[in-house]
């Protein structure tokens, strides 16, 4: 007589004439190795991020570092470099929250509604991403400035920094979203639908857990994305200190009055960040996910 051992590999020989109990015999897995091919392509890939991403990192952390913690607590005790601070991180989380859900409206209107003029829609989605982030900057100055035609005089105040960074980054949750949903199987809302189920506990235990992590690394992006941002600003929010003037701006100045160890301190702890903030968004998402 043969069995098998569930849950493990292990496999029971066959019982013996004198009524032994059966051996076990354990199976092993052969260990999985690269091909050529793969291994090659897999070191093109690390030397070209490394290039462009590891190398320039750790130079500007060990810039960073050269002053000790120091460093660190100078920039921060800085009252104009914390009020940038303090402006960027606020705003890039207001933008982020408004794309989460106006992002996942606009990709939702893509897939699911059929309307004259929605190919023009898609396109447009992605002009944020084509367009030089200088002349965003003087569309929305054009727009929002002192001689709005909207009567909307928005510009040199913290409005206009929400404003840029909601026009940069935009299109990033519609985009991670939108293949998702594409590939969402709708006969699943339909069975529930028919087995009684509302459609807000539609929303809440298939659309959204289904979406989570696809709306989480739209998120990170945004978020990422708004941090860093400078072309669209500096026009439109007039850089004024301890009012409009965000990180970005404030690594340049420190870069043009020469003190780049400033500038590379104040550049890790964005860094800091964006990883807490990014985190922080995959916990959310699986937690999402695991109660769907």
């Amino acid at each position: 007589m043969t069995s098998a051992l569930i849950g493990a590999n292990v496999a029971v020989g066959p019982a013996s004439s004198d009524g032994r109990r059966p051996r076990r015999v354990r199976r092993t897995t052969p260990h999985s190795t690269l091909t050529r091919g793969a291994g090659l392509g897999l070191g093109v890939a690390m030397i070209w991020f490394s290039l462009l991403v590891l190398i320039p990192l750790t130079a500007v952390i060990a810039a960073a570092g050269q002053g000790g913690w120091s460093g660190y607590v100078d920039v921060l005790r800085n009252d104009q470099t914390w009020a940038a601070v303090r402006l960027t991180v606020s705003q890039a989380l207001l933008v982020t929250l408004v794309n989460v859900g106006v992002g996942s409206v606009i990709a939702w209107v893509l897939v699911r509604d059929n309307f004259w003029g929605k190919r023009l829609l898609d396109v447009i989605i992605d002009v944020p991403f084509a367009l030089p982030t200088i002349v965003a900057g003087l569309v929305l100055l054009s727009l929002y400035g002192p001689n709005s035609p909207l009567g909307l005089h928005w510009a040199f105040t913290p409005n206009a920094v929400t404003l840029a960074l909601a026009f940069v980054t935009l299109p990033f949750v519609v985009r991670t979203v939108q293949p998702v949903l594409e590939e969402l199987d709708a006969d699943v809302e339909e069975a529930a639908a028919s087995l009684g189920a509302s459609r807000l506990t539609i929303l809440r235990r298939i659309i959204v857990p289904s979406l989570a992590p696809a709306i989480a690394a739209g998120a990170a992006l945004s978020f990422a994305r708004a941090i860093s941002e400078y072309g669209s600003l500096v026009l439109l929010s007039g850089n004024r200190p301890f009012q409009t003037e965000v990180v970005s701006v404030r690594v340049l100045t420190f870069i043009e009055n020469g003190n780049n160890q400033s500038a590379a301190a104040l550049a890790s702890i964005m860094l800091v960040v964006a990883l807490v903030v990014i985190v922080a968004l995959d916990l959310v998402q699986r937690r999402v996910a695991r109660r769907g």
